[in-house]
């Protein structure tokens, strides 16, 4: 594998709504963050991924944009982004956007030329089709729920393609200009200090053609199917991405990292080879577990083995060929401690666990906010309370399906994505610091039993202070080599909630173990241990051989040859 110059570093990823606030109007703002820099240097973070803070009307919390060239005034203005920039750029830290272009807000200038002329130039930037014997055009769902297509105002049978929320309107990648346009932008921003990009749903933007009367087989009793079934029968979206990369990301010798879904494993190297796509691509092998297409009341939970087993095929995947970007949490996702830990073991030790599980793979670490002080998922008792769109469709799936109100809510509070949006838990002050107004969405009320970064950054044995050692462990010069590109090879495979890992470098063999159970267990060693490097627990039982892992134990060894 080519080195380049991101492979040692750590990513953390801020949603700007719920990191920092310096206004007092209960949204965070890109000023929060450049005040923040410090905290994030000293953790050892190196890249930060902003999500959207673009100008928008929030239908889907800034992934529906209005303009791409002005940020939002909520969080700011461009200075306001130019100054983070190079306050970054003087702690040595890079700032890479997120790039939404598989779709726009409805609210767009171009959008808005195009309901008015349904016929001319600016609709051919987006897809209208008619609809066939008075219906949509197919039968796709939107992923928020229903049809994935809107009729286009003041026409009697024109509709617009939107394969998220009806606000979002599908961008015509087909179109030429359309994609000059967009490589335009990139590059604009790219000349103006960002130092990259993080590509959403970037897999949706070769559709399957023709668009009108392609219907797939029904996947619920709506007679409706996922639009996600387009990305598997759509051919030719590599062209797309080829040129996206020969036209922006290349010339500026610039990080990108695309959201991967359901990629073809055979193509992990046109996606992130020596000359791939991304600089590098999400590893959602974890979060795909147990999906189902019914919906969230039908999905299966993650067991601690389907985690693992996913880890090491996503390693296996990946091999030598690239860097992927490991994860346990973002803005998508229910907060990885929450979802992958059982309810009952959760604790700082579990934590801290999962947080060694992460860091200890091949690939590139993101960080979400929140994760490193160990954040929680925030229940609620009623649909009026959620923010999140795709958390309301469902529930209303779920009851649709027959569940009562309470068994509906109990599934939404397993996947929202509100769970992920909780303003970040700074201190014990009300509003956990976030800010001295009315938060826009609720704080999770445990920010005052000790999850939050204040009484973190105290107490050399809170989870912050173990991210600490993780990321100062990943950079030591002694182990980074093993640590960034050295072999990862599974051990026990078969043992039942066990994670054991080797990264092996040149002369150098460090083993991974983590107790996935509360059980204590002991494990026969391969070879003598030389050096205990990180040991999520005060000490570890070793008799020869053999070492005894308490529950969620997890350390990092330098192994004899």
């Amino acid at each position: 594998m080519e080195k380049k110059w991101w492979h040692g570093k750590v990513a953390y990823q801020i949603y700007p709504k719920s990191f920092y606030d310096t206004t007092g109007n209960g949204i965070g703002d890109i000023k929060g963050v450049t005040k923040k820099l410090d905290y994030l240097k000293d953790m050892g973070i190196d890249l930060i991924w902003i999500s959207p803070c673009f100008v928008s009307p929030l239908a889907d919390e800034g992934y529906d944009i209005a303009d791409y060239y002005k940020l939002d005034p909520r969080f700011g203005t461009n200075e306001d982004m130019f100054e983070l920039f190079a306050e970054a750029k003087k702690r040595g830290m890079y700032v890479i956007l997120d790039l939404v272009v598989n779709h726009c807000s409805d609210e767009h200038e171009e959008f808005q030329k195009a309901l008015k002329d349904p016929y001319g130039p600016s609709a051919k930037h987006f897809y209208f089709e008619k609809g066939v014997d008075g219906h949509e055009p197919n039968n796709w769902r939107s992923c928020f729920g229903g049809s994935a297509w809107t009729k286009v105002p003041g026409t009697e049978d024109l509709y617009y393609l939107h394969i998220f929320h009806r606000k979002q309107p599908d961008l015509n990648w087909e179109n030429p200009e359309t994609r000059e346009r967009i490589y335009k932008m990139i590059n604009w921003w790219l000349d103006r200090g960002a130092a990259g990009f993080r590509i959403d749903a970037i897999m949706n933007i070769k559709k399957d053609l023709p668009l009108r009367g392609n219907n797939y087989p029904a996947d619920r009793d709506d007679g409706m199917v996922t639009s996600a079934t387009m990305i598997h029968k759509a051919k030719g979206i590599g062209v797309f991405l080829g040129e996206m990369r020969d036209k922006t990301f290349k010339p500026h010798g610039s990080f990108s990292v695309g959201e991967v879904f359901d990629a073809d494993p055979n193509q992990i190297n046109e996606f992130i080879g020596e000359n791939g796509y991304f600089s590098s691509m999400f590893d959602f092998n974890e979060t795909n577990i147990g999906k189902d297409n019914r919906g969230w009341y039908a999905r299966k939970q993650c067991t601690p083995d389907q985690y693992r087993d996913a880890v090491y095929a996503a390693q296996k995947n990946a091999g030598d060929v690239g860097m992927m970007s490991i994860i346990i949490e973002n803005h998508d996702e229910p907060r990885g401690v929450s979802y992958y830990i059982p309810a009952e073991d959760l604790s700082d030790t579990s934590k801290k666990f999962l947080a060694t599980m992460q860091f200890m793979q091949k690939g590139f670490p993101f960080i979400y906010q929140g994760q490193e002080i160990g954040m929680e998922d925030c229940p609620v008792k009623s649909v009026d309370e959620i923010d999140d769109i795709s958390a309301i469709d469902e529930y209303h799936v779920a009851r649709k399906a027959g569940l009562t109100d309470e068994e509906a809510i109990k599934v939404v509070n397993i996947y929202s994505r509100d769970n992920a949006r909780t303003p970040v838990q700074w201190d014990e002050s009300e509003n956990a610091g976030f800010t001295t107004g009315k938060p826009w969405l609720h704080v999770n009320p445990n920010y005052k039993k000790g999850i939050n970064v204040a009484a973190q950054e105290k107490d050399p044995d809170s989870v912050l202070s173990y991210y600490k050692k993780l990321i100062a462990l990943r950079k030591n010069p002694e182990y980074q080599d093993t640590l960034v590109y050295g072999a990862f090879e599974p051990l026990l495979a078969d043992e039942s909630r066990l994670m054991a890992f080797w990264r092996r470098g040149k002369g150098q063999n460090l083993l991974v173990l983590g107790n996935f159970r509360r059980e204590e267990r002991t494990i026969e060693l391969p070879a003598d241990i030389r050096k205990v490097l990180l040991n999520n627990l005060p000490e570890l039982s070793a008799d020869g051989r053999k070492v005894t892992l308490q529950g969620y134990q997890a350390v990092v060894l330098e192994m004899a040859e």
